[in-house]
């Protein structure tokens, strides 16, 4: 695959948070409760472009402006994400189209998995949520892999447990960070506006093969079916 147009991919790999779900602004206001408890300069754009995408073994150095023990760190990941997971309660929903693509994956025999920086206990909370859960068997997180985005080594390791060479891979990510941590693995990457705009994205060094404000957007311009012969004509 050159580009988000060219041919059928060999598999789909999603991130999570801003991607499969719209739910950036609800990490915000669990960052905003965390920053304010305890007493930390509020969260800006360019402090957001810091961190998103990145592991929490990595944005808590970066809140702080020092370096962490694993402890240390480790605690704060449980105090946010404690947060989140309370504010998100039973406000999370799947970013249109997400469903009706996964389902045209499914019955198409495309495998699909999950890359993301999120910690476990998200992952599992936040598919829950969406009512995703049961499309994804292959879960790699960024705690799994030697480093994070936007190092490639989370993409790769998802196309390694799927069985499938990268560059036959499509990925779906919402943050520069996330496009160029897929562009890296030598993957596609469509890029989803939930979470930052198209000019963002045009700005980004690699810029994503294509933007889409969601999944529906993206299932205008793809030719998935259940056919596949005729799937293999233009995605």
């Amino acid at each position: 695959m050159t580009n988000a147009g060219a041919t059928i991919p060999a598999a789909v790999i999603f991130d999570l948070d801003g991607t499969l779900t719209d739910n950036m602004a609800l990490h915000a206001a669990a960052f905003r409760a965390f920053l304010a408890r305890h007493q930390l300069p509020p969260m800006t754009m360019a402090l957001r472009r810091r961190i998103d995408g990145k592991r929490n073994a990595e944005i808590f150095p970066i809140l702080f402006n020092r370096e962490m023990t694993d402890a240390e760190w480790r605690a704060f990941e449980a105090e946010k994400e404690g947060l989140y997971r309370e504010i998100s309660h039973g406000q999370l929903q799947p970013v249109p189209g997400a469903i009706a693509l996964l389902d045209r994956l499914e019955a198409l025999g495309i495998p699909v998995a999950l890359a993301t920086s999120a910690p476990r206990e998200n992952v599992g909370h936040t598919l829950e949520a969406i009512g995703l859960a049961r499309y994804f068997r292959t879960i790699v997180r960024g705690d799994e892999v030697p480093h994070g985005k936007p190092a490639p080594d989370v993409f790769l390791r998802a196309a390694e447990v799927l069985g499938v060479e990268p560059a036959a891979c499509l990925a779906f990510e919402d943050a520069p960070v996330g496009v160029a941590a897929a562009r890296a693995a030598g993957m596609t990457c469509v890029a989803l506006t939930t979470t930052f705009d198209a000019a963002a994205f045009a700005a980004s060094e690699p810029p994503p093969d294509l933007v889409c404000a969601d999944f529906d957007e993206f299932l205008q311009q793809a030719s998935l079916n259940p056919d596949r012969a005729a799937a293999a004509r233009d995605l």
